[in-house]
């Protein structure tokens, strides 16, 4: 696989290309993964579920998604690797240099951080300091206790604020966007109103990019799968071939389907 870099993705959106993203948190895994041309690889604060069997994100630190990030690099280094900025890491403009300066040195080419208005200044500061952003709307785990759960998010009125903050992140200097759990016509509407490309996770077939947790497309995530994703290894037998088929469907626009998406 080619290096992979923003202006990449940026391409593929003027292309109309659809691509595939997963998460990552290890070398080996990594590396099939890019054998597999998979161009986006997220180290995301999701290990302290997948990873740490815990029942949420809260308690993952900087330091062990740097020490991931270190990993998945190693393992894929043409992959554009994006690093998640945990709970609380980016909590003022100045913890957000600092700690997104450190997954930068552990070799992530961009930081993910969640949230809407309240983070502008925080993404012109990182942008301005040759930190590239990927923005994070819709359903944000690490604001499960003030959301009540994990729900979807932005449904009737609730949609045009997130597509306000989603136009008002980009012109802050986000270079990418990750829709999470959003009706499907909302997503669609911000991924045509936007110039950056954006990745949906439980938000339908229209955004740009689709990603999972690795985790769940090999059926191995305790608990359950969570209705956006599917099972590929189940359907193919193979790590690689699951992969494989992962991004053949979203290339294809085969997935998601109706049955992974919310209305």
């Amino acid at each position: 696989m080619d290096n992979i870099t923003i202006s990449t993705l940026a391409r593929y959106k003027r292309e109309g290309r659809k691509f595939a993203a997963l998460t990552a948190y290890d070398a080996s895994f990594a590396g099939v993964f890019e054998a597999e041309n998979v161009p986006v690889l997220l180290i995301g604060d999701s290990l302290g579920m997948v990873l740490q069997g815990g029942t949420d994100t809260l308690k993952v630190t900087v330091e062990q998604i740097a020490y991931h990030t270190r990993s998945v690099v190693t393992g894929a280094p043409n992959a554009l690797v994006i690093a998640d900025m945990p709970f609380m890491s980016y909590d003022t403009v100045e913890h957000a240099c600092h700690n997104a300066a450190e997954l930068m040195r552990a070799g992530a080419k961009m930081v993910k951080l969640e949230g809407g208005d309240w983070l502008l200044d925080t993404v012109r500061a990182l942008t301005q300091r040759s930190v590239p952003v990927c923005a994070h709307l819709g359903l944000t785990p690490q604001s499960v206790h003030v959301m009540g759960g994990y729900k979807v998010q932005g449904r009737g009125e609730a949609g045009q604020a997130i597509l306000d903050q989603a136009l008002r992140l980009q012109a802050a200097g986000a270079a990418m966007l990750v829709l999470e759990c959003v009706p499907q016509d909302l997503a669609k509407a911000i991924t045509e109103a936007l110039a950056i490309p954006v990745i949906g996770i439980g938000a339908g077939k229209d955004t740009d990019g689709q990603i999972l947790v690795m985790h769940d497309i090999l059926g191995i995530s305790s608990g359950y799968i969570p209705k956006f994703s599917k099972n590929y290894l189940n359907q193919t037998g193979t790590i690689a071939a699951a992969v494989q088929a992962f991004v053949e469907e979203v290339a294809h626009g085969d997935f998601p389907a109706a049955e992974h998406t919310f209305g």
